[in-house]
């Protein structure tokens, strides 16, 4: 082998691997970018691993799609000039968050005495504080959870799709009974006071017996689901009882067993409810939707979340696994009910939540998808959306997908998901900030609403095809749309107004008089 060509086969290997890992891709991924262009020139992992590291030439075919993958002229791979390395830790960026300054008064004993009081004056429940807690604690950790993903991987063997006899027999295996009862959908109040439709659709009964609702036996897809989570109370808790029943509609994060009182104090009760719940419900996600197999194929079709009904999934939990198996980790999750009401939320990527708080708004934000949806329930297809926020001096972009779909009692809620699309844009060496400001301008001189040009376009194609998601390549042919609450504050910015209590403005006068 000749010095010229392990020269030439170094430095294109070197740029390949490069961009792949810049672009956060494995091998795995680039192959299935490869093998979607060109089935015929698509490399193994193993071959792929050998061209970068200069062992092997890519054939002109492969090459090709590398070219369209990335975007890149095919000399820029022939080029001998070093590269850059731009493959830098991004600090995470905290939000909603303050300084626990003076610290003493965030000590153990003081938030013990002062959370109650607070819990009560503002008449939130204590299940409700600690999913608020847990949501804080699954977006700090991006909901990655591997002593879960592991327990379930050992429980599942990765099996994907699990059947529903698969879970049977992991049923007989860990000796747990199943027995079924009637219950009809009923009328309840939820966290809110709000009235829905209720199915009590399943509960666990220690040591060894799951209640199923003969009702869901029209949605075996969640009946999956349940399964799965009691499975997973029985493997990580020893199937001790302390786990809430299965409810659709009623309280936020599951519900307490029917004789428990609700009570906006904090106990050791609603922490240990939440969080085992929490771990429940991430375990049935794990174990009906393995890490490596289900990552593989929502690569291969795309991040297609209509392919719930072809794996026997429901959509909520095709979508929120997404936010804990991508590689791309800047995500986030809802799930609405009308006309306004949040019922889950998952914010790993920082997205300002839509709503002041768990309340229906009051507000029109139209401009997200997942409002359109709520608007207009009689849309069935996925609405993909581009959004642009401005907070103070940041600017962010997200992509979302949102979906209107049916709980187990007939109630029809929206669920979306999306990510922040700024990180994307730096990993392909552009300037996030100018692009960015481009956009916001742009859609602040038509109103808050405005396509993207044709060069932004480019970007947003390559970018939609590096993360290999096809709700972002579909969204970029529709307009930006200006998130409604940055758009506010610049029209108040615009007016003069400015950010200043009334005892300031009272403290500058009397300085001025002395």
């Amino acid at each position: 082998m000749n010095n010229n060509f392990l020269i030439k086969t170094h430095f294109l290997g070197a740029k390949i691997k490069h961009l792949r890992k810049s672009s956060r891709m494995t091998l795995e991924d680039l192959c299935v970018r490869c093998f979607q262009i060109d089935k015929q020139s698509a490399p193994s992992t193993s071959y792929l691993s050998l061209i970068e590291n200069g062992q092997r030439k890519p054939s002109d075919g492969l090459l090709d799609s590398i070219c369209k993958i990335f975007h890149r002229e095919k000399e820029w791979f022939f080029d001998q000039s070093l590269l850059k390395n731009n493959e830098e830790d991004i600090a995470s960026e905290g939000f909603e968050s303050i300084n626990l300054e003076p610290n003493f008064l965030f000590s153990k004993d003081i938030l013990g005495k002062a959370l109650p009081a607070l819990l009560s004056q503002t008449g939130t429940s204590g299940r409700k504080f600690a999913h608020t807690l847990i949501r804080s604690y699954q977006e700090k950790n991006y909901n990655q959870f591997p002593y879960i993903e592991k327990e379930a991987d050992l429980i599942g063997r990765k099996k994907f799709p699990l059947s529903y006899n698969d879970i049977i027999d992991l049923y007989k295996y860990h000796n747990l009974k199943i027995k079924w009862f009637e219950k009809n959908p009923f009328m309840t109040k939820d966290d809110l006071g709000q009235e829905i439709k209720s199915l009590f659709r399943s509960f666990y009964d220690g040591p060894k017996y799951i209640y199923i609702n003969s009702k869901m036996k029209s949605h075996p897809s969640r009946i999956k689901y349940d399964l799965c989570t009691y499975l997973a109370h029985k493997v990580l808790h020893g199937g001790d009882g302390i786990v809430s029943s299965h409810v659709t509609g009623g309280e936020i994060g599951g519900s307490p067993r029917p004789h428990e009182r609700k009570t906006s104090t904090v106990n050791q009760k609603d922490i240990l409810y939440a969080w085992r719940d929490f771990e429940c419900s991430f375990f049935a996600g794990a174990l009906l939707c393995p890490r490596m197999p289900f990552r593989k194929y929502m690569n291969r079709v795309q991040y297609d979340i209509t392919k719930y009904n072809d794996l026997e999934l429901t959509p909520a939990v095709l979508m929120r696994r997404l936010t804990a198996v991508s590689p791309y980790k800047y995500w986030h999750y809802f799930d609405a009910y009308p006309p306004g009401y949040l019922r889950a939320v998952y914010r790993g990527n920082g997205m300002p939540m839509p709503w002041e708080n768990f309340k229906t708004t009051k507000d029109s934000y139209d401009q997200l998808g997942v409002f359109k949806h709520l608007a207009n329930l009689n849309i069935k297809r996925p609405i993909s959306q581009l959004s642009i926020i401005k907070q103070e001096n940041s600017i962010k972009l997200y992509c979302s997908v949102s979906l209107k779909t049916n709980d187990a009692a007939g109630n029809p809620h929206v669920i979306c998901s999306g990510i922040e699309l700024n990180e994307a844009i730096s990993m392909q060496g552009y300037n996030t900030e100018d692009i960015l400001n481009d956009i916001y301008t742009l859609c602040y001189k038509n109103k808050g609403s405005s396509n993207l040009t044709d060069d932004h376009k480019k970007i947003f194609t390559q970018i939609g095809i590096i993360l290999n998601i096809s709700w972002v390549i579909e969204a970029i042919d529709l307009p930006v749309n200006i998130f409604a609450n940055s758009l506010e504050i610049n029209k108040s910015t615009e007016k003069g107004r400015k950010k200043i209590s009334w005892t300031n403005q009272i403290k500058q006068e009397i300085l001025k008089i002395k």
